[in-house]
């Protein structure tokens, strides 16, 4: 360190201890680059009798009630105080306090207590040590070798925080706990985003094994017509072999509808920290999927910076970044501690609480960094690159949390205009199934016609129950997206 920085440095240590002040940049809150609106294409209302969206401020608290279901409600509820995923979050969030109550503990003076005993022996052949071998004719030895020496004392040390070492590190702390808090926040979303999602899907599940159920029971039907036919003469072995092959076709999907509702159940009982089949009684029988309401909210694209768990989050660790180039900094200025010690020594444990046994030690010690070989120039540098990366990644969170809104409304309005044209193409296979049929029956079409709209007519069917299951799965990643939550903090343990 050159004479003209040793020279800056104490002026600036001059100044600053005067002033109390904490050295580094203090932190500004920073503000997210987002759009005014979000884009025409992606918040277009889609076909007539849709689902509107609109920029109201979002209802994003406990957004999964406005399916109207209350066994997934019933299903968040008992899943937030059970799911796994959530009692680490909440750990992790008491850890933070925990850690910050250590780093606060350094503001504060340091006392101690202590009591021991040795017994020692000091050689004779030093200088210190030959006071021991000598001795006054006619008096007793004035010190013997080897001695007992007991000690009971007190000692205190506080380091002045002249320069915000201390407060810059508690104050990295605090935001640290803030990255955990929201940390946590996050979790829950998942979790509850999870929970409603995986519900949809094991409803829609449960919606396509019930359409397939009841065209098996129609395929039944056609086949025992066409056997009817056939025995009357009226037909041949080829369309009873044909209706057959339909009702094998139909049959062979419903193992896979049973696969998928057992994987939804016992991902449900997953989230729910319960063993695999535990919630197979409650959910086996089948119910609608949930719709979703009319008009949803969705605000601004300025709302996410404080809606969203993963942005504050990012917005945490950029505050405690930058706390941190306080603390490296602080380590180019004096350190001044305070220290104290005082009790009672003696080499008689009979004569140890004695005015003549007293000892005490009382002073100030002053520390100043005058050559370190580039360490601490390096420490700030590394510091201040940390600070840059997560504003880096405070950014990059902002921009993936406007893509995935925009992707989750498109996604939105694009399969509520699918499902509109799948319930017009289901009217009209239905209409054809019946005509279909008819005209078999009287003798003017052929069967394959009336194989062939069956066949339709179940495409269409499945095709709607799954455009359905998409549009309020598509909510549940937009509220996910919204960053809608509780509106409280996480549950404790």
């Amino acid at each position: 360190m050159t004479s003209r920085t040793l020279r800056s440095v104490t002026l600036a240590s001059l100044g600053c201890a005067l002033a109390g002040c904490a050295v580094g940049p203090n932190f500004v809150k920073p503000k997210p680059d987002v759009p005014p609106q979000w884009s025409a294409t992606a918040a277009a209302n889609g076909t007539e009798g849709a689902a509107h969206v609109n920029s109201e401020r979002a209802q994003t608290v406990s957004w999964w009630s406005s399916f109207n279901d209350p066994k997934l409600t019933s299903l968040v509820q008992q899943s937030a105080a059970q799911n796994l995923d959530v009692k680490q979050a909440v750990l992790r969030i008491e850890e933070a306090q925990a850690q910050t109550a250590v780093v606060a503990g350094g503001l504060w003076p340091s006392l101690s207590a202590n009591a021991s005993w040795s017994r020692q022996r000091i050689s004779t052949n030093t200088p210190n040590g030959v006071i021991f071998g000598l001795n006054f004719p006619g008096l007793p030895p004035i010190l013997t070798n080897p001695f007992n020496q007991y000690q009971l004392g007190l000692g205190a040390s506080w380091t002045l925080d002249l320069f915000g070492t201390a407060r810059r590190s508690i104050e990295a702390a605090n935001a640290q706990m803030q990255a955990a808090v929201e940390g946590g926040h996050a979790a829950l979303l998942s979790m509850v985003s999870d929970v409603a999602a995986t519900y949809i899907d094991l409803r829609g599940a449960q919606a396509r094994r019930a359409i397939l159920q009841r065209s098996l029971a129609t395929q039944r039907d056609l086949l025992q017509l066409t056997r009817d036919r056939r025995n009357a003469g009226l037909t041949s072995d080829l369309d009873v072999e044909n209706a057959t092959a339909e009702v094998g076709t139909t049959q062979a999907q419903v193992p896979l509808a049973d696969r998928e509702i057992t994987v939804d159940i016992n991902q449900l009982s997953q989230l729910m920290a319960r063993p695999p089949e535990a919630l197979r009684a409650e959910l086996a029988q089948a119910q609608p999927v949930p719709p979703v309401p009319p008009v949803v909210p969705i605000g601004v694209p300025s709302d996410l910076a404080r809606r969203r768990p993963d942005i504050r989050q990012a917005e945490a660790n950029l505050h405690a970044a930058t706390a941190r180039i306080g603390v490296a900094v602080s380590d180019y200025f004096p350190r001044l501690t305070l220290t104290a010690a005082g009790g009672y020594q003696s080499v008689g444990l009979s004569r140890l609480i004695e005015t003549a046994s007293r000892f005490a030690s009382f002073g100030p010690a002053i520390e100043l960094p005058i050559f370190e070989g580039g360490r601490l120039r390096a420490t700030v540098r590394l510091q201040r690159l940390k600070a840059k990366e997560a504003a880096v990644i405070y950014a990059q969170t902002v921009l993936t949390a406007l893509n995935q809104v925009e992707d989750a409304l498109a996604a939105y309005g694009s399969d509520q205009a699918r499902r509109a044209s799948l319930e017009t193409a289901m009217t009209a296979s239905r209409n054809a199934r019946l005509l279909a049929r008819e005209r078999y029956q009287s003798g003017v079409a052929s069967f394959i016609d009336v194989l062939d709209a069956e066949r339709t007519e179940e495409q269409s069917e499945l095709a709607l129950a799954e455009a359905n299951t998409a549009v309020s799965a598509d909510l549940v990643q937009l509220y996910r997206a919204l960053g809608g939550g509780w509106g409280k903090p996480v549950p404790a343990t």
